[in-house]
């Protein structure tokens, strides 16, 4: 995407999602293209809408391991069982800063199970232990690294990746 402003790339690559989507495709086949071009209008822009999010919340991060993407945006979560690079929405929104954490290195994954997770609006656990306990983004870094995994876009002072 040399050459091409971040906003035109990113469109290009959600249309292109959206098409390649076997219903918007099946529907095209059956000569149903209005409504298949409606349905693409509407995953773009709920998709523009995840990168937009990803792009201002504060505790947004993507995360990935042998089960799937996820991108977490506060109290919403999109998700995949593909690995990020056949994840185009969590791709776009890792290349325009979104904090990343791969988790595909992590040996232990009951003690990754076993960490709190990421608070969503901002309110902290004083003690916390377990999965049911919320801690701030920069503080689960520190964990995840712990355990072995990898951290791009990491907000941390003295820290780039």
């Amino acid at each position: 995407m040399k050459g091409i402003p971040m906003q035109t790339g990113a469109l290009r690559v959600l249309r292109a999602t959206a098409a390649s989507w076997w219903r918007h495709k099946e529907l095209r086949r059956t000569d149903q293209t209005e409504l298949a071009r409606q349905l693409e209008r509407k995953a773009v822009l709920r998709d523009l809408g995840y990168l937009r999010q990803a792009a201002t919340l504060p505790n947004a991060h993507v995360i990935c391991g042998e089960g799937g993407t996820f991108i977490h945006l506060g109290w919403t979560t999109v998700s995949t069982f593909a690995p990020i690079e056949r994840f185009a929405l969590a791709t776009l929104a890792v290349a325009r800063g979104t904090s990343f954490i791969d988790i595909r290195p992590v040996a232990d994954v009951i003690a990754f199970a076993n960490l709190p997770r990421v608070t969503r609006d901002g309110s902290v656990d004083p003690e916390p232990c377990g999965p049911v306990s919320s801690v701030l983004l920069t503080t689960y870094f520190d964990m995840v690294e712990a355990l072995g995994a990898r951290i791009t876009n990491d907000p941390r002072p003295s820290r780039s990746t």
